[in-house]
């Protein structure tokens, strides 16, 4: 029961995945490190409540990350960097509901020197007093930085004039830049981390020059979202994540918005749209993000459009919302309930039929004979009764010494002990009664109601001797549980209060099987259907039969 739940609970999750938007294969970063250091990676566009899935090259899932390179608080750890490490990483940026909302990738490129390489470069006009970022802000927010160290050219700066400073967030402040101070400059900083000590780098090229630079137009292109087709559901939250790059200031003559159908976004009450600048690697990328609170239908058949304007012309890019295809996921629910009930109805079935099923599974076994470990008794069943000498008068003893024998031994092949059948005259019956016992692998005990015996004498000889074959066979089963005990009614019920307590012990245990002469039916249907659920149960609490004994009754 409990793996059909498991079965489908994997397909009606199954049936939940969203259409995954095209992959946008735009520009790549690069970020240079050097082996040995520590470096954090970082999806700048994610949101607090985005999902970040990182993986290396084209795979889509964590486990495709290489040994010492790991996930923590959706950031790539490399702990350290190693020369294997070297190659590209993917990260991808999905919503609450598993939709992918944009794929970034990086290239890091692994040197072996302490000064990793470097083609970011930053001005600083002659004479002014500046400062050179250490752009390491990941590293600062583990709160575990212990010093901070700036190399030029990977050596100690030696300066003459006033002295260089680093403030509280690694940037080195440059009093009056001079031509000398051209070079490769590098922050290094010293953290621990769980007991250990590392060392992250991260280099920036520094060009003094004598007047402004000039401004240099640089063209804006937009990189997400690349024409793509959302899956949602009607009725919950989607947003829709407009990424542009606008150069290397915020001093730009670029526009970005978003349009649906005809209006802006701004203007209709069911949208909302919010701003947000981001400062990477020296460029500057601006994010416009149209939130719907509840997706209604009538937005899917509308465009949304992601404008981007500038002096170089206009950029467009469509998104369309699709409505999730649910067949799929009724068809789960469906194919789950069948399987539940199918298992219901088997669970149903073997509680119900539990007895018939166990004696068709040895009657099967019964056709393929095995090699059996022989137990060392000769007998299916010791059978115990009370019985006078009038026989034909005593039921107790005619169920005992002609129908069980006819049922079970002519007719199953069992193997039966009856007292009076089968002991020898002139043997010690004590003796006897306790070693035929020991051979005997159940104690069948045919009970039946006081008062319906005759010939007293004689009853009160054979009940001696009955007490004393339970005495010895009730001992050994509820010590040993050999044999098993099976208690027989006969004709009625049985006052248990005068029979010893380990009878009355096994009654409350297993209770008793019931067998009447005539039993009472108004139909014939119902008496057979009775017998023979009688001696299903007998058979059932009885040994299976041997295979060579099985074979030689047929």
């Amino acid at each position: 029961m409990a793996a059909a739940g498991w079965v489908c609970l994997v397909t009606v999750l199954l049936s939940l995945s969203f259409v995954v938007p095209r992959d946008h294969r735009g520009e790549i970063d690069t970020f240079h490190v050097s082996a040995g250091h520590f470096f954090l990676l970082n999806c700048y566009t994610a949101e607090a409540h985005d999902v970040v899935i990182w993986s290396r090259g084209e795979s889509k899932d964590n486990l495709s990350l290489p040994t010492g390179v790991e996930v923590r608080d959706r950031l790539l750890w490399f702990l350290p960097v190693q020369m294997s490490h070297n190659g590209s990483y993917t990260c991808q940026i999905r919503n609450q509901s598993g939709v992918l909302l944009r794929r970034l990738k990086f290239w890091v490129s692994v040197s072996s020197g302490e000064c990793p390489y470097t083609v970011e470069s930053i001005s600083i006009t002659k004479g002014v007093s500046d400062s050179l970022p250490c752009k390491q802000k990941e590293i600062f927010g583990l709160n575990s930085v212990v010093n901070v160290r700036w190399m030029k050219d990977c050596q100690l700066i030696q300066r003459q004039g006033k002295l260089i400073s680093v403030d509280m967030k690694g940037n080195m402040r440059l009093p009056q830049a001079s031509e000398e101070d051209n070079g490769k400059y590098t922050c290094l900083i010293d953290i621990n981390l769980d007991g250990r000590n590392y060392t992250a780098s991260r280099s920036i090229l520094l060009t003094v020059k004598d007047d402004l630079p000039e401004k240099v137009f640089v063209e804006p292109q937009l990189v997400t979202p690349d024409q793509q087709v959302i899956t949602v559901e009607l009725g919950l939250r989607v947003e829709l994540q407009c990424l542009a790059f606008i150069g290397y200031s915020e001093d730009n003559e670029s526009s970005l918005h978003w349009t649906v159908g005809k209006d802006y976004a701004e203007d209709l009450e069911e949208i909302s749209v919010s701003r947000k600048t981001i400062h990477r690697e020296g460029k500057v990328y601006e994010l416009v993000i149209l939130s719907i609170a509840e997706v209604h239908r009538k937005f899917l058949n509308f465009e949304f459009q992601c404008h981007l304007e500038s002096l170089a012309g206009e950029q467009i890019s469509v998104v369309k919302l699709k409505e999730a295809d649910r067949s799929s996921f009724h068809m789960s629910w469906a194919v789950c309930l069948s399987a539940s009930l199918a298992v219901l109805a088997l669970a149903a079935c073997f509680f119900f039929f539990k007895v018939n099923l166990i004696l068709a599974y040895r009657d099967l076994l019964a056709h393929f004979p095995k090699q059996q470990v022989p137990d060392g008794k000769l007998y299916d069943a010791y059978v115990s009764f009370i019985h006078s000498n009038a026989m034909s008068s005593d039921e107790g003893a005619r169920f005992a010494m002609q129908i069980l024998p006819e049922k079970l031994e002519e007719q199953y092949g069992y193997s039966l002990f009856i007292r009076g059948r089968d002991d020898c005259p002139g043997e010690a019956i004590h003796d006897a009664t306790a070693a035929a016992m020991h051979q005997c692998r159940r104690l069948l005990i045919i009970l039946s109601p006081e008062g319906k015996m005759e010939e007293s004498t004689c009853i009160c000889d054979n009940q001696s001797q009955v007490w004393y074959e339970q005495k010895v066979g009730l001992h050994d089963a509820l010590t040993k549980n050999d044999p098993r005990v099976i208690l027989v009614e006969i004709d009625g019920p049985v006052d248990y209060s005068h029979l010893p307590e380990s009878l009355r012990y096994i009654k409350r245990k297993q209770g008793a099987l019931k067998w009447k002469k005539d039993f009472l039916a108004t139909h014939k249907f119902t008496e057979l259907y009775s017998k023979r659920n009688f001696w299903i149960n007998l058979r059932y609490h009885l040994p299976p039969v041997p295979t060579r004994r099985l074979q030689t009754i047929v």
